[in-house]
């Protein structure tokens, strides 16, 4: 039975670290996985991730804003033709569906990694205590040390990909197609957030159209923090609803 049926982290650990002595709200919310298709994919109504940040409110004075994001109300496993693609909100979930993935033969160990978002996400974690063969520990490491910001670092020193190919940029989305053979496909809605519309938006679609038509397996985030959550599920079924797919 899989571990993701729906629970809250309320010690300051993994996402809910972030600026946890200073907000009101000290829970966050792990949805479900269920399997489905995308009409499953809809906002919750339960907090997924909170921060504290400074806003200027006049020239030299700040104030402090809690910003509360709802999660996706499910996790989903979506089958696209014989492909099986993860869907999530915050992004640090995907190294426990890519260790689930190779589990399950899904693709192979030591293949490359496309990493699709407006953050690189190479940060290095607080350690790298983890059995990638023991699903359950995985599964504690991701929701328990690992953060949005993470995930990437440990999966690369496990040998779980061999090669990281980091497209955020009108330059690197240039230069999809000289990536060769076998890869793992990962993207992040926020590529589409408002930050990043200077990239063209259907050169952005059908680059990344063409990616998962490559792809050997796929992991979704939708990240609430960085983009809003009912335009990134609009996005996201554009992309994967599509007849050339």
């Amino acid at each position: 039975m899989d571990k993701y049926v729906g629970f809250y982290i309320e010690k300051p650990l993994g996402n809910n670290v972030f600026s946890y002595e200073k907000r009101k709200n000290k829970r966050i919310y792990v949805a479900k996985l269920i399997k489905g298709d995308l009409d499953c994919l809809e906002v919750g109504d339960k907090i997924a991730f909170d921060e504290v940040l400074e806003e200027e409110v006049e020239v030299e004075s700040t104030k402090e804003k809690e910003i509360a994001c709802f999660g996706l109300k499910n996790f989903v496993e979506y089958n696209l033709n014989e492909k099986k693609i993860y869907i999530f909100d915050n992004h640090n979930h995907a190294f426990y569906f890519w260790n689930k993935g190779l589990a399950e033969n899904m693709f192979t160990k030591g293949c490359k990694l496309v990493h699709v978002d407006q953050h690189k996400d190479t940060r290095q974690p607080n350690d790298y205590n983890v059995n990638i063969d023991n699903l359950e520990d995985v599964f504690r490491y991701t929701n328990e040390v690992l953060n949005v910001g993470s995930f990437i670092q440990p999966a690369m020193k496990y040998n779980i990909f061999s090669e990281l190919f980091i497209i955020d940029s009108t330059y690197t989305f240039s230069k999809i197609q000289e990536i060769k053979g076998e890869f793992v496909l990962d993207i992040d809605m926020d590529i589409f957030s408002k930050d990043m519309d200077y990239i063209d938006y259907g050169y952005k679609m059908e680059s990344i159209r063409y990616l998962i038509k490559k792809a050997k397996f796929i992991t979704i985030a939708t990240s609430p923090f960085f983009i809003e959550q009912n335009y990134a599920i609009k996005v996201l079924k554009e992309i994967l609803i599509c007849d050339t797919m």
